[in-house]
């Protein structure tokens, strides 16, 4: 079943973290408590810290069972996308419409920005795991980094990450960014790992600058560097950065490709690897996008990357 007829349902996609991830877009573009300078996805058009009933919620699960009815059947169910998911307010009823409708594992990625709060505590409490961010370990840094609103100060975000790892039920996988020449050096990483010590997740992920990020100054960190950065941390640690897993082979048309390049910028082999279909064929299908003005083509690190043109209406 394609895409195209789908708004708020994308994937299923390979993922580092979760397997194969049908993703879950709650949040408009890009309407997000942070303006990371390493975001895929480029610089924030909407800086808030306002909850609010961005999709309905009965649509969004509408489009899941769709897409669970026509046999997807994924290893995990996310909610991330184009923005940050804890800005809707019908997140809680949304991860508990999925676990009444499958039995397969939902998660929630988020910036983090937003678990001082009680009530958005209470909403994630129905998922089954959290990977919340971590991106610097001091008020500088994260003003650097994230850039958030003026309302999340250093010190709330990271109280908020450490109750809410404390007392959620199910599992939290703490994704740490690093900069080269910024935190990824061996001093604000032993910061980092000390901040984390406290935080206590199941899991610390390692990620890098891997796809065209906000600003052209963020750099990734190089292989050989994260390896070692990875030895400072305590507990499970992974380096998630790079390609993830093939996916099996899935039937994909143009909607399906656009709804992947509008929540992540791809080559024509995560194309493919994104949706399971050859390299050849994801080769012309973007060749004919970016030919028609549905898609552009933006180069980083000597690799090219597609991204959708957002202005050309057809976008999900």
């Amino acid at each position: 079943m394609s895409t195209s007829a789908f708004h708020h349902v994308y994937g299923p996609v390979p993922s580092r973290r979760l397997g194969r991830s049908l993703g879950v877009d709650l949040i408009p573009f890009k309407h997000c408590t942070y303006d990371c300078v390493y975001c895929q996805l480029g610089r924030t058009t909407c800086k808030t810290c306002e909850r609010a009933p961005h999709t309905p919620v009965a649509e969004v699960l509408e489009e899941v069972a769709r897409k669970l009815d026509g046999g997807v059947r994924p290893d995990y169910i996310s909610l991330a996308g184009s923005g940050e998911p804890t800005l809707h307010t019908g997140i809680g009823a949304v991860l508990r419409g999925i676990k009444a409708l499958t039995d397969t594992p939902v998660a929630v990625l988020t910036n983090g920005s937003l678990l001082w709060r009680e009530d958005v505590r209470e909403d994630l409490a129905a998922a089954d795991r959290v990977a919340p961010s971590l991106d610097a370990a001091d008020a500088e840094l994260f003003r650097r980094v994230n850039r958030p609103h003026a309302d999340i100060s250093f010190e709330r975000m990271l109280e908020g990450l450490t109750v809410f790892t404390k007392t959620f039920s199910g599992e939290v996988w703490l994704e740490v960014f690093l900069l080269a020449g910024v935190t990824g050096v061996a001093e604000e990483a032993r910061k980092l790992a000390r901040a984390v010590r406290e935080i206590r997740p199941a899991r610390t992920q390692l990620n890098t600058v891997a796809r065209p990020p906000a600003e052209g100054d963020a750099f990734a960190v190089p292989a050989a560097d994260m390896e070692a950065l990875a030895r400072l941390f305590d507990g499970p640690v992974d380096i998630i950065a790079g390609a993830p897993a093939p996916g099996a082979a899935e039937q994909a048309d143009d909607g399906d490709i656009l709804a992947l390049l509008a929540r992540r910028p791809c080559t024509v082999e995560d194309t493919a690897r994104g949706l399971g279909i050859p390299p050849s064929d994801a080769l012309k299908r973007l060749e004919l996008l970016v030919r028609d003005g549905r898609a552009r083509t933006v180069r980083t690190d000597g690799r090219v990357y597609h991204i959708p043109n957002r202005d050309a209406g057809d976008t999900p």
